[in-house]
């Protein structure tokens, strides 16, 4: 078997440890950083190698994958002031998995060229359970040559994957990705909201419905989790805030009015400022229990 190239994973927070995880143990050498050493130290217990930066990281690899925060933390690795972009080495591939504004994937891409360097922006769906059984949903945005590469290590972290076009298409199909999360979202909790009010049991319902037509990834992945008051983040809010806000910006620059996906961010943005930005997305449904989603769009 050929020999695997060695990996710099940036970023191994809640999702990223897993993905990083997934890719040590089919047998790739890993350089790992991560702005919080602790959040690294179950890889570095089985063999990961620690950088100090992300730009040492990407200058010991052939291929550098981030997983990020915010289309900020993504700008700052990739094109700062000895960033990943500075410091990788030439032929080398650059794979954000952050979700992040097309916009800047498209910059990334072009300094990388200049530099010769390949580069997708490759966000994901699938949240913390699709990070841990590397079930995860990935859109990539670049060259065919880069895709193609890439889906070796792909194949470690997820089951599903799409080469959606050009530098920026992975972040536009992620957007899409996040307006449909934000419509079941609402629906699930809202569904269950009436069934509480109408006096019915909510596991018995929950479980009626899952085999009808208001089933979805939400629903099944969601659902058990509010009716054990379990708002623990498999995505954080403050994250899903944020990519609504990119997803309104994007469908504004397209001509585009949303109004459901207008209703959701101002409902999570709701939730952020009521002390819930560090807990998971189904904590919606504690916005709904206290009455404080009332009002609608302003």
């Amino acid at each position: 078997m050929a020999e695997r190239p060695r990996v710099a994973f940036v970023g191994t927070g809640v999702m990223g440890a897993a993905m990083a995880g997934h890719l040590l143990a089919a047998g790739y050498p890993l350089v790992v950083f991560n702005r919080t050493r602790e959040k690294a130290e179950a890889l570095l217990a089985h063999g990961a190698q620690w950088a100090e930066s992300p730009g040492e990281a990407a200058s010991r690899a052939e291929v550098t994958i981030t997983m990020v925060g915010y289309p900020a933390d993504v700008e700052e690795v990739y094109l700062g002031v000895g960033g990943i972009v500075e410091r990788a080495p030439e032929g080398a591939l650059l794979i954000d998995m952050t979700t992040s504004t097309p916009t800047l994937a498209v910059r990334i891409a072009e300094a990388a060229s200049a530099r010769g360097l390949l580069t997708l922006d490759a966000p994901v769906s699938g949240g913390d359970v699709g990070a841990r059984n590397a079930t995860l949903t990935i859109m990539a945005g670049g060259a065919g040559a880069a895709f193609e590469r890439a889906m070796p290590l792909f194949e470690a972290m997820g089951n599903t994957f799409t080469h959606a076009g050009g530098p920026g298409a992975g972040q536009h199909t992620k957007m899409a990705n996040q307006i449909g999360i934000a419509g079941a979202m609402l629906g699930l909790i809202e569904a269950l909201q009436y069934a509480k009010a109408a006096g019915l049991d909510l596991e018995r319902t929950h479980a009626a419905l899952s085999g009808g037509g208001a089933n979805s990834w939400s629903w099944g992945a969601y659902g058990p989790r509010i009716l054990s008051a379990d708002f623990a983040p498999g995505f954080f809010v403050k994250h899903f805030v944020k990519d609504l806000r990119i997803a309104l910006d994007e469908s504004r620059a397209l001509g585009l009015d949303l109004p459901g996906l207008t209703l959701a961010e101002e409902l999570y943005a709701r939730l952020q400022e009521a002390d819930g930005a560090e807990l998971g997305t189904q904590a919606l449904w504690l916005l709904y229990e206290r009455g404080e989603q009332a009002g609608g769009v302003s």
